[in-house]
């Protein structure tokens, strides 16, 4: 009776193991998509952005993993969760198209595996400043909305979160301002890292790039602002203020500055403010969404003029430029920086263009989705094969505008 007990109770033991050994394995899926681009443009597109909307295109599947291959060549990708829910939600590259002409992609999207790694092609990053100097790196940071904005500023190391590209750097001030400041390179590389906006003498001789903007009271290079009383206005009084580091890696980096609770014109609103820099590029894109606004609200932002020896012009349809001289940090007078900035609203949000002492303005409204739209471009005559006068800038300025106004079309299938 003990054997046959003993046989009966291994019974429902070996009848599992037996239908583990029956089970099919679980499998990776595997999704391909293929994309198109096609360039109407009489010039060719470099470093496009590309960007796939894996809800839409991915048909539910988990993403953990892409390759995306051009005539059988790899090129870089980037797989980002824009929300936080630990699930990708886009998956985004830059290619090369044809004047007039297209390109082919094949993107195979898994669930199974993690992002693959590629030379790095823009940076992101806060850090604290701390006594000892080693500035730990964090992905986001809130402040109470009576924080003291110098503590804010200074308690973090550069003043707020920083991004870059090979050809540019930018920063955005933590306090009420949250102006944007810029950082030209002489050679195209990611920096830094090295500097942190801060160049010492020695860097500079070796031939690194640094801070080369003052904005004083100006909007600098195209930062957001109120307008009231027929000027810009700081974002002053808000319930708290939040940096994080969306996204940093081969393909893009992302920025959000969050207020929530800003009393503007007697009403409560809530705003998001994205910042998105691609690899190849030196302009960034700002996409600001506001909840609470009532229709036809203003704000504005804009490009500074330049200290001295200033040329400038704006555009009807929204776009602007300027190009200078200034010193970009006053405790080294001799030190000069020629600069080149330029902006261009989207259609749906700009309603005038106007001019200050110090500003080439932009006023901006919401659309119909609550959100306002633009994008600041920025060169350094430093930059070795860069810009050299405000005639080749402000050409550029205008082939930039033309080619947002006539984007690479998409198909996905």
């Amino acid at each position: 009776m003990k054997e046959r007990d003993r046989q009966m109770k291994l019974t429902p033991l070996a009848l599992l193991l037996a239908g583990m050994s029956c089970a099919p394995a679980l499998q990776a899926r595997d999704i391909v998509r293929e994309v198109r681009l096609t360039n109407p443009s009489d010039m060719p597109r470099e470093a496009c952005p590309v960007v796939v909307d894996l809800k839409a295109h991915a048909a539910g599947l988990d993403v953990r993993s892409a390759t995306v291959t051009c005539d059988g060549q790899e090129i870089a990708s980037q797989i980002d969760d824009l929300d936080g829910d630990f699930r990708a939600d886009e998956l985004a590259f830059v290619a090369y198209v044809p004047a007039k002409g297209s390109a082919t992609f094949s993107i195979t999207l898994s669930d199974e595996g993690a992002p693959r790694e590629y030379t790095p092609g823009t940076r992101a990053y806060i850090k604290l400043h701390d006594q000892k100097g080693k500035h730990p790196e964090v992905r986001s940071i809130t402040y109470p909305g009576d924080a003291d904005l110098l503590d804010m500023y200074n308690s973090i190391y550069g003043h707020g979160a920083v991004f870059e590209s090979q050809l540019a750097a930018f920063r955005i001030y933590m306090d009420n301002r949250q102006s944007i400041d810029i950082y030209g390179k002489t050679h195209p590389r990611l920096e830094m890292d090295s500097t942190g906006f801060y160049t010492t003498p020695e860097q500079l001789a070796q031939g690194y790039g640094c801070d080369i903007l003052w904005a004083g009271q100006s909007v600098g290079a195209g930062s957001f602002r109120g307008y009231q009383g027929g000027k810009p206005c700081y974002i002053d009084t808000v319930a708290w203020r939040r940096q994080t580091v969306v996204a940093s890696g081969p393909v893009r980096a992302i920025v959000e500055v969050t207020d929530g609770g800003w009393t503007y014109y007697g009403k409560t609103l809530h705003m998001r403010q994205r910042y998105t820099l691609y690899a190849g590029h030196r302009d960034v894109e700002v996409d600001i969404s506001i909840s609470g606004a009532t229709p036809g609200t203003t704000f504005c932002t804009g490009i500074q003029k330049l200290e001295s020896q200033n040329s400038g012009f704006m555009q009807g349809d929204g776009l602007c430029g300027s190009w200078g001289c200034n010193v970009p940090e006053k405790s080294a007078p001799d030190h000069e920086e020629w600069v080149g900035l330029g902006l261009c609203a989207a259609p749906a949000n700009h309603v005038s263009m106007q001019e200050d002492d110090f500003n080439y303005l932009t006023l901006l409204r919401t659309d119909n989705e609550n959100r306002i739209r633009y994008r600041v471009a920025i060169c350094a005559r430093r930059e070795k094969d860069g810009f050299k006068t405000d005639q080749a800038w402000f050409d550029y300025l205008r082939q930039w505008k033309a080619e947002a106004d006539t984007p690479c079309r998409i198909s996905i299938r």
